[in-house]
């Protein structure tokens, strides 16, 4: 089922190509309507098949992959003429080879992208140990004070509110509490090893700026917006050690 599913996929992503064809545009120009809700129906399938197929083709083209568009076209042709030159068995046989190149060849940049963030990360860290305020402690941690508090430090164990900032070494910003207007709670023992011992340095009302080694966060994972191997840069204030509500109650 699953894979008459994706072989009907790539088809309706031949017709979306079909559209946009050079081929296609010395034929007569058929008027599109979209007054009526089922037209715009028809009509934002073709488009979202189209935009998909758009991306996809542009994310193979990057792993090198190239597709002739032109025979692209011309199998979906005949296969509506009933007069495919490859049979179901083949086609199966082939596009199953192409998902396994394109997965072999996803493994092989990922890889090269998780080598160069290490290195990467590496000269930094290297760099920024030796500018005025950075303090690197045993583990590889790097912080340095924005401000000082005066209060409290957490204990591992402790729940703690915060701000926080964190980008990778490019700057961008990959989350952000300052962003959603709402500082976070959570349990120290529960977070990257980079936080939950820079934040038994930091006293309550401290602002620190923490730069993370990937062994210290996320390490060889890949989460999207934070790759494999990243080093990061996080701005955290420690707002409240906060106490549980019993103890809390006890304390009034």
């Amino acid at each position: 089922m699953k894979k008459t599913i994706k072989l009907s996929l790539v088809a309706a992503s031949v017709l979306a190509l079909t559209a946009c064809n050079q081929e296609a545009a010395k034929q007569e120009v058929k008027e599109v309507k979209l007054e009526t809700e089922a037209q715009q129906q028809a009509y934002g399938i073709g488009a979202s098949v189209g935009t998909y197929l758009n991306q996809d083709m542009a994310d193979k083209k990057e792993l090198g992959i190239a597709l002739d568009q032109e025979l692209m076209i011309r199998g979906f042709q005949d296969a509506l003429a009933g007069e495919s030159k490859l049979d179901e068995e083949k086609i199966r046989e082939v596009l199953t080879a192409l998902d396994a190149s394109v997965r072999t060849k996803q493994q092989e940049a990922a890889t090269a992208a998780a080598e160069k963030n290490k290195a990467e990360g590496e000269k930094f860290l290297a760099e920024n140990a030796q500018k005025e305020g950075v303090t690197v402690t045993e583990s590889g941690l790097q912080y340095e004070v924005l401000t000082a508090g005066e209060g409290e430090k957490p204990a591992e164990t402790d729940t703690v509110k915060v701000h926080y900032k964190g980008t990778l070494l490019d700057g961008s910003e990959f989350d952000s509490s300052y962003s959603r207007n709402e500082p976070t709670s959570f349990p120290l023992n529960r977070v990257i090893p980079g936080w939950t011992e820079g934040l038994q340095l930091m006293p309550v009302g401290a602002k620190y700026k923490f730069t993370i080694p990937s062994e210290l966060a996320y390490g060889e994972r890949d989460l999207g917006k934070i790759p494999a191997n990243s080093t990061l840069v996080f701005e955290v204030e420690l707002l409240e050690i906060v106490k549980p509500k019993t103890e809390a109650a006890d304390s009034e």
